[in-house]
């Protein structure tokens, strides 16, 4: 399956592309079941690998940590958000006792670049402290965001290299983020290889797309969440992506059926039109990039790998929106860069409004498509981002690379993980895993080389490991323990010795991955096990004692 892949004297390194969406479900793009027109991506699946079994951390801030550095979140210092909670796992700001893949492939004689979304140390509009910018970071260049989310028109936080700028009068953030990735891959003249990680934000709230992209969807989601996501659980089902005896969860607690009586029916619709439109569009891009690597004879010797941060957003906006005795907005200069997750007020001048007040689309509206719709992204798993079961950390995981990669036209169903992918990059490119940099001691890496997996190598399994916001499991061959946070509101995490193990959830992922049937009372002694080995690896990454 897999042709010579380390590089030697005279075979030149491949490149790197690294594509991560934001805030995006399992289904959503058409080669892991959704309706969504994702060409572009279903051209790199159908001619690469695609992964049935990879995983992410559930939220954004840790899952950029991990892939970056490929360490748990907790070992590189953001095992929550980008804010101190007082201990070195949860500091909120990327750890010098990690590298990056891009200060990693730099020592190997890459050129990197990065277009998109940083969100991995804490956003400072005024005198911001950048040693943890990606310029000090081991990139060459950097256009996009330092903070995690804000406008699509006027994002906050706008960066080239490591200065502040305000977005042009066109600015779109995937479209510009699409185009920069291409100026980089053209302006690249050098003959070393060069490493490309291209962040996006689409599809994370809030729903913006120009009418244009929108108009596509129109009338495709007018029979509500409900049929879409028995259509999408039948196609993954006909791809083999899902076993054909997994049961389709039940519809979420927080999600209605649908009906035509439906409370504001039109602007729930409007929403998934929009956040469809988001995903086109961002296709559209990764199109432009392979056409780019075409243009350079690139293409062959690129390895190109697409995956997301987490499952699809529960999230609304409610508390965004402004409160009673708020100032009016005032705009804010054309030549100031944007300070503000949610804008009050639009650059042209029109009041931004939130949620069912405004409109999915234009600047103008700032709206979320909710846990309806975000159920239907994460089809047919339970639960979204934040939590630890599948619907919160499945990802697709597409790989692509004509030289080292043959199209099988199979999905692979051996898990992996975010931290696999520096030691994927450092396989690839030949390259040296440091154990000091810049004369901090580095942590070992944590995962393991994906190549071995694509070229159906007999490789042991590994326990997985998660913890966000309490929320916990251990994926050990294909059994995998989980549990809440809210299971443990009478737990002292001071006596973190075991977890009681009534908190367990246990499942069969080989027969059971929806975890639609709980076996923790059949097997306790496996619980238990698992248990202990969650403990010892919390403890080990500083995932317990909690933090405040």
């Amino acid at each position: 399956m897999l042709s010579a892949c380390t590089s030697t004297s005279s075979q030149k390194a491949p490149n790197i592309i690294l594509i991560m969406s934001d805030d995006m479900g399992f289904s959503d793009i058409s080669p892991y079941g959704g309706e969504i027109h994702t060409p572009n991506l279903q051209f790199l699946a159908d001619k690469g690998a695609k992964f049935s079994q990879f995983y992410n951390t559930a939220r954004c801030c840790p899952s950029r940590a991990s892939l970056l550095t490929g360490l748990y979140p907790q070992q590189a210092g953001i095992g929550h958000m980008v804010n101190d909670r007082g201990t070195p796992a949860y500091s909120g700001d990327l750890s010098f006792q990690a590298v990056t893949i891009a200060e990693v492939l730099k020592e190997a004689g890459y050129s990197t670049y990065l277009s998109g979304k940083w969100h991995v140390t804490p956003y400072e509009a005024e005198h911001p402290n950048k040693k943890n910018w990606p310029l000090q970071r081991g990139f060459d260049k950097f256009f996009g965001i330092i903070a995690g989310a804000g406008s699509f028109y006027d994002p906050k936080g706008l960066v080239k290299d490591n200065d502040y700028i305000p977005p042009h009068s066109n600015f779109y953030a995937t479209t510009d983020f699409s185009k920069q990735a291409v100026t980089y891959i053209q302006g690249h003249k050098r003959e070393n290889p060069f490493f490309l990680y291209l962040a996006y934000t689409a599809a994370h709230w809030p729903m913006h797309a120009p009418d244009s992209a929108i108009k596509k969807y129109k009338g495709k989601y007018d029979q509500g969440w409900d049929s879409i996501r028995a259509s999408r659980y039948q196609r993954m089902k006909e791809l083999t992506l899902i076993g054909k005896d997994w049961q389709l969860t039940n519809r979420d607690s927080l999600v209605s059926a649908w009906h035509d009586s439906i409370p504001n029916k039109d602007w729930e619709i409007a929403n998934m039109e929009t956040y469809a439109a988001m995903v086109d569009i961002m296709d559209q891009g990764i199109g432009e990039v392979i056409q780019a690597l075409k243009e350079k004879g690139e293409l062959d010797n690129t390895l190109i790998l697409f995956l997301q941060d987490n499952g699809g957003c529960e999230e609304t906006l409610r508390w965004l929106e402004p409160k009673a005795g708020d100032p009016p907005p005032s705009p804010i200069p054309t030549t100031a860069f944007q300070s503000e997750t949610a804008p009050r007020i639009t650059r042209d001048g029109k009041v931004v409004k939130f949620m069912e007040k405004g409109w999915p689309g234009p600047a103008d509206g700032y709206t979320a498509y909710g846990p309806s719709w975000a159920n239907v992204s994460n089809s047919p798993f339970r639960e979204f981002k934040h939590w630890v079961h599948e619907g919160g950390i499945s990802t697709p995981l597409i790989a692509y690379w004509p030289n080292g990669i043959e199209a099988s036209g199979n999905f692979i169903k051996h898990p992996g993980h975010l931290i696999d992918i520096m030691a994927t990059c450092v396989d690839v490119a030949n390259a040296d895993y440091p154990q000091s940099f810049h004369e901090h001691q580095i942590k070992p890496m944590e995962g393991r080389s994906l190549m071995k997996i694509i070229e159906k190598e007999e490789v042991k399994d590994r326990p997985i490991f998660w913890e966000h916001e309490g929320n916990r499991a251990v994926r050990k061959g294909k059994w995998k323990l989980v549990s809440k946070a809210s299971r443990l509101n009478s737990f002292q995490w001071d006596k973190y010795e075991t977890i009681p193990l009534e908190a367990w959830e246990l499942y069969d992922m080989d027969r059971d991955r929806t975890e639609m049937q709980n076996v923790a009372a059949q097997k306790p002694e496996l619980v238990e096990e698992m248990a202990r080995m969650w403990i010892q690896w919390a403890r080990k990454v500083g995932a317990v004692p909690r933090p405040n």
